[in-house]
């Protein structure tokens, strides 16, 4: 039996049209897709939301405590428990320089000691958003700049203790996705 793993796999894409370019995080794309080995079939037509990706921090303290916001999210119409993230959205920056300059911006915090703690795509059939999950330990406050606007500027934050945020993910009080990957895989790789 094979082990399981993603591939990277790319099919002929016939043509594409941008039907949305927002200016802002988003485009939205029409692609016309062909199937490989099947040349005679019609293409056929997938949307693909493209964005950056972004990079999610999961801050512990000595306390083993959890720093988290809570951001009001207009799609979902919900305020959500969430972690520092940010958008990879500044040229030549990796990873896990974003989520440095995130978890700054975010939270005035600086990390000694970081963790990768996964990659994943929250909806692969329609966006190519992908989240680079950090486990940040080692946790100093510093000074930041960073003007919050929107949503942000109205967020709070707050410390929750890890059993605490990890209970509230397994009972469902707590859904934003990347705050329960992260939770779930740093415990599962015995990191929290």
């Amino acid at each position: 039996m094979a082990e399981p793993s993603d591939v990277a796999e790319e099919w002929e894409v016939v043509d594409s049209e941008v039907l949305a370019d927002t200016g802002w995080v988003v485009t939205l794309r029409a692609d016309r897709v062909r199937r490989p080995g099947h040349p005679d079939d019609e293409p056929f037509r997938r949307f693909v939301l493209e964005h950056p990706g972004a990079a999610v921090i999961l801050a512990l303290d000595e306390q083993d405590r959890v720093f988290c916001l809570r951001q009001y999210r207009h799609a979902a119409r919900r305020r959500f428990v969430e972690l520092p993230a940010g958008l990879l959205d500044v040229e030549g920056e990796g990873a896990e320089q974003a989520a440095r300059r995130e978890l700054l911006e975010e939270a005035g915090l600086e990390a000694i000691a970081w963790t990768h703690l996964g990659t994943t795509y929250g909806s692969p059939g329609i966006s190519q958003e992908v989240h680079h999950l950090y486990l940040a330990r080692g946790l100093s406050e510093v000074d930041s700049d960073f003007v919050a606007e929107h949503e942000e500027a109205d967020m709070s934050t707050e410390w929750i203790g890890f059993d605490d945020l990890l209970a509230a993910v397994l009972d469902g009080r707590v859904q934003d996705g990347p705050v329960v990957q992260a939770v779930l895989l740093a415990r599962a790789r015995g990191l929290a």
